[in-house]
C-alpha cells in the first residue's frame, strides 16, 4: 500500500472515531510505528491531524496554527501561555491566562484540565488551583485586563506589593476578567 493511501485510510478512520493510538494504526495498517509517524508527519504539517495527549486526532480548527491562541490568535508561544486539555485528549493553547481563563469558561463541560505556569517560576501549575494577579502596573504586551499566574499565594501578594493589581482565585478571576471587559469591550476587537 502506498503511503497516500495509508494516509487516507487513517484520515477516515480518525474522522469515524476521533482519536487514534500510533499503535493502533500500526497494527490496522500492518506497518511499523515508524512508517506510521512517516505518514503522519505530512498530515501534521498540513494541519490534517493533531498529535493529542491519547494519541492522533482530526484536528478542528483547520486554518488555526497550533502555537496561535484558540481565544485571540496571537502566538501562544510565550512563557505566559495557558493549555487547556479536553475530554477527547485534545489541547487548546491559548497565549495568556486572559484568554485561558475565557476560553475555559466557554467551554468548561469539555475542560478536564487547565495548565498555566507560574510567572515567578515558570513551571507548570493547575490553573485551578492558581492565584491570579489582574491590573498589575507591569505592562506584559499581552491581552487586557491583564491577568498573571502564581502557583503561590505568598508570592502573588509579594507581587502585589509592588506592581498592585487584585488577588484572585481561579473562579473570581474569570468573573472579574469578564466584568472588566462589559464596560470597554473585548480587547481582541
Amino acid at each position: 500500500m502506498l503511503p497516500i493511501d495509508r494516509q487516507q485510510k487513517i484520515l477516515a478512520w480518525l474522522k469515524e472515531e476521533g482519536t487514534l493510538r500510533v499503535s493502533e494504526i500500526s497494527s490496522r495498517l500492518g506497518v511499523s510505528e515508524m512508517t506510521v509517524y512517516r505518514d503522519l508527519k505530512p498530515l501534521l504539517e498540513e494541519n490534517k491531524v493533531q498529535k493529542t495527549s491519547n494519541g492522533i486526532s482530526t484536528s478542528e480548527r483547520r486554518g488555526i496554527p497550533t502555537d496561535s491562541c484558540i481565544y485571540c490568535l496571537k502566538p501562544a508561544t510565550s512563557r505566559r501561555s495557558v493549555q487547556l486539555v479536553k475530554k477527547d485528549h485534545s489541547i487548546e493553547q491559548a497565549c495568556c491566562p486572559h484568554c485561558g481563563l475565557l476560553r475555559y469558561d466557554d467551554i468548561k463541560e469539555d475542560v478536564v484540565q487547565i495548565l498555566c505556569r507560574d510567572f515567578l517560576t515558570d513551571m507548570t501549575i493547575s490553573g485551578k488551583t492558581a492565584t491570579f494577579v489582574i491590573g498589575a502596573d507591569l505592562n506584559l504586551n499581552c491581552c487586557h485586563p491583564q491577568v498573571i499566574a502564581f502557583d503561590s499565594n505568598k508570592q502573588a501578594r509579594q507581587f502585589q506589593t509592588g506592581f498592585g493589581g487584585h488577588l484572585y482565585n481561579f473562579q473570581r478571576a474569570i468573573s472579574a476578567i469578564s466584568e472588566e471587559m462589559q464596560g470597554s469591550g473585548c480587547c481582541h476587537d
